[in-house]
């Protein structure tokens, strides 16, 4: 008998009253836009028909707000996880970047180089932020075998994930891979060591009406992911 897959919707929380402004709001509590919410409304139209168990968000109040609007066609409950935070810039929060290359171009050098090992003072790392999700995600997908499941969290926290799911040099998750608000992304898992990325950063649901989720490949697959 195959082994169940088990889904995992990731999605960024929406815009937010700081997107625009290019700051830096990991760990600062700043609510979605009208825009953002406009963008998870339609998102929530997308998968309103989707068998959902399960919603988990991170605990600020733009993941919660979004995850409350997924949420609410399936007649769910939001459950937080304090490990889906966004990572935190500690004394950079809520400056713009180019507040932070004048009033720290050292630390800014640093993070432009490596954002994974170097962390402002009083923040967070990649590394560190890896060290409190990837435990999470893989508990949640073991927790939830063979069911569909979605996730709430931020730009950062899924980029730095989808990374060490995939085997990308985690050092490059900023120049690599890009989050936009209200993205959709899928990872399908046969097991919990075992991701395969089925759909990335889509946000085909800001413009259309009607919309297509992909479904679980079964066709042209690799060998590992065909193993019974």
């Amino acid at each position: 008998m195959p082994t169940p897959v088990t889904r995992v919707f990731m999605v960024r929380h929406g815009a937010t009253v700081l997107s625009a402004e290019d700051r830096f709001a990991g760990a600062t509590d700043v609510d979605l836009s009208d825009e953002g919410r406009e963008q998870t409304r339609r998102l929530a139209e997308r998968l309103a028909g989707e068998e959902i168990s399960t919603i988990f968000a991170s605990p600020l109040g733009r993941t919660i707000e979004t995850a409350k609007i997924l949420a609410a066609p399936h007649n769910l409950e939001v459950e937080t996880r304090e490990g889906l935070r966004e990572i935190s810039h500690g004394r950079w929060e809520q400056m713009t970047r180019r507040e932070v290359e004048q009033k720290f171009p050292e630390e800014a050098a640093e993070w432009e180089k490596d954002p994974y090992t170097f962390a402002p003072a009083g923040g967070e790392s990649g590394v560190q932020v890896i060290a409190r999700a990837l435990p999470l995600l893989i508990d949640l997908v073991r927790e939830n075998s063979g069911k569909t499941i979605l996730i709430v969290s931020h730009k950062a926290t899924i980029r730095l994930l989808l990374s060490s799911l995939l085997g990308f040099d985690p050092r490059r998750y900023r120049d690599n891979l890009d989050q936009k608000p209200a993205a959709l992304n899928i990872v399908d898992f046969k097991d919990t060591t075992r991701a395969r990325l089925t759909l990335f950063n889509d946000t085909s649901h800001y413009e259309q009406t009607r919309h297509h989720i992909t479904e679980i490949p079964s066709t042209r697959l690799s060998k590992w992911w065909n193993e019974k």
